[in-house]
């Protein structure tokens, strides 16, 4: 199905010049396709970005939220397998074409919406990108104000009982500490983020791995924490299959693709620097499909494991770690396990909230916003949307609003797979007057896909019957976004 190779300008090697960087207000220098030197992402290092993304304090919670919605263990972790193997499709597609033409996101959504049209998924994308950011962020400054409470236990004492919207000035100090951490990484590029991601990778499965021994050693084994696992089911009830899978499964199947709906449609970001289609194939692969669904299983474990030790379920890590802590009066460990923390929190936010807003709003004007700046720019979002307010509510507005950007998955992966047929115009994408200026830079075909998708799957709220096309949102706008975009492109074509 997809063309690999003769085609017109299929290569980053058709070189655009300094001169024509300079000079065309539609490309810079980070925008521009990746050369093939700049290639340097193997198996491993695209494996490792998805295992540092995929290991972060939410997966860990994740089954926790679908335990306590009245699914057991095995349910919970075979719809985070099942998503993220769906969810792969879109991934392999997309980060096809980075890989082959070493183009971001926001240029390869050129092909589809048109060279200003692009601007709509790419925006919708980086926003929800910003409110990830700023939620990571501030949980990874809440670490970093545990780890230097520890150090110095004067730090708490800082500005005295003043507070602002609930928190203390250490707090707020803290915050900025670790959001300047993840502009660090912003600034020095995305070779440094590969060096993040490869560290960060192992480093996280053997403390995850170690914690899972910690548990099973302390309780008598994974099959007495399993057995204990069933007391952490909540609502339980006799539901037949019919109704399991339309109350349950099917929207918390969703919320898994959801989970990931975003990095599905910016994934050539990171994809242009892979070396091989296989590269980036296996790599998306074998990180996605087994470290989220390890770190999940542990996540069920280790609270399992603690309703046995405290008879209480504790589902949050940090409140474990702090227990952990206080009862081996070990400040070591203590410092240890915020360090684990911030790595985790800091692995996860550059490569999945960072870098795509970076490249979307450098996009917006890329003469004027480059990468860096682009990248501060989204760091700034994440700090005015007051992320310390959105805790509360983030899985409901975040993951719906992902949920729905399974519009713009349906009409860039029928672009790209059925109707070019992996086929792209490289140098037109970078073009005023070429093949995707289409109607003033706008492809109607793609805008109305995209509207009718959400629409689709927003009609789910009209009436408590048609409730499942909104449970599965990302499903319903994908399918309808997919077959209007291939009906009205093929009529035209």
């Amino acid at each position: 199905m997809l063309a690999h190779s003769k085609n017109k300008t299929n290569s980053a090697s058709s070189a655009f010049s300094a001169v024509e960087i300079r000079d065309n207000h539609l490309i810079n220098a980070d925008l521009a396709p990746t050369e093939p030197e700049d290639r340097t992402w193997n198996v491993w290092n695209i494996a490792s970005l998805w295992v540092g993304m995929s290991v972060c304090i939410p997966t860990y919670m994740l089954a926790a939220s679908m335990i306590q919605s009245g699914m057991n263990w095995w349910q919970s972790l075979l719809a985070i397998f099942l998503g993220n193997a769906i969810v792969l499709v879109p991934l392999l597609v997309n980060g096809h074409a980075g890989t082959k033409y070493g183009i971001p996101f926001p240029a390869f959504a050129r092909a589809s919406f048109g060279i200003r049209g692009a601007h709509l998924p790419s925006i919708l994308r980086a926003l929800v990108a910003c409110g990830w950011f700023g939620i990571q962020t501030w949980i990874g400054g809440l670490a970093i104000h545990e780890i230097i409470s520890i150090l110095w236990p004067g730090w708490q004492q800082l500005g005295g009982s003043a507070t602002f919207m609930g928190y203390s000035l250490p707090q707020f100090l803290s915050f900025f500490i670790f959001w300047l951490m993840n502009m660090y990484f912003v600034w020095a590029g995305t070779e440094s983020i590969k060096w993040m991601e490869t560290f960060a990778a192992p480093f996280l499965l053997v403390m995850g791995v170690l914690l899972l021994f910690w548990a099973a050693g302390k309780v008598g084994g994974i099959g007495a924490i399993l057995s204990k696992s069933n007391e952490l089911v909540q609502n339980q009830s006799e539901l037949s299959t019919s109704k399991f899978l339309l109350t349950l499964f099917i929207p918390w199947l969703t919320a898994m693709v959801g989970y990931w709906a975003t990095l599905s449609l910016n994934i050539p970001d990171f994809t242009r620097y892979a070396k091989s289609q296989k590269d980036q194939m296996l790599g998306q692969g074998i990180g996605l499909l087994t470290a989220m669904p390890l770190f999940a299983f542990i996540g069920v474990a280790v609270t399992s494991a603690t309703l046995i030790l405290y008879g209480e379920a504790i589902w949050n890590p940090v409140d474990l770690l702090v227990r952990l802590s206080a009862d081996y009066e070990s400040p070591l460990l203590g410092l240890l396990s915020m360090f684990v923390l911030v790595i985790a929190t800091l692995s996860t936010n550059i490569a999945a909230n960072v870098v795509s807003p970076a490249n979307s709003f450098s996009n917006l004007s890329p003469q004027k916003i480059s990468f860096r700046l682009g990248g501060l720019i989204a760091g700034c979002i994440g700090i005015f949307i007051f992320p310390w307010k959105l805790l509360d509510m983030y899985q409901t507005w975040l993951i719906t609003y992902s949920g729905l950007l399974g519009a713009a998955v349906g009409v860039i992966v029928c672009d790209y797979l059925f109707i070019r047929k992996g086929v792209l115009n490289l140098r037109d994408l970078y073009s005023e007057n070429g093949e995707y200026t289409y109607s003033n830079g706008f492809n109607p075909a793609a805008l109305i896909a995209l509207g009718a998708g959400i629409v689709f799957a927003l009609i789910g709220k009209l009436h408590p019957s048609l409730q499942f096309l909104f449970n599965g949102a990302w499903f319903s706008a994908a399918f309808v976004s997919f077959g209007v975009y291939y009906f009205l492109m093929k009529k035209k074509y």
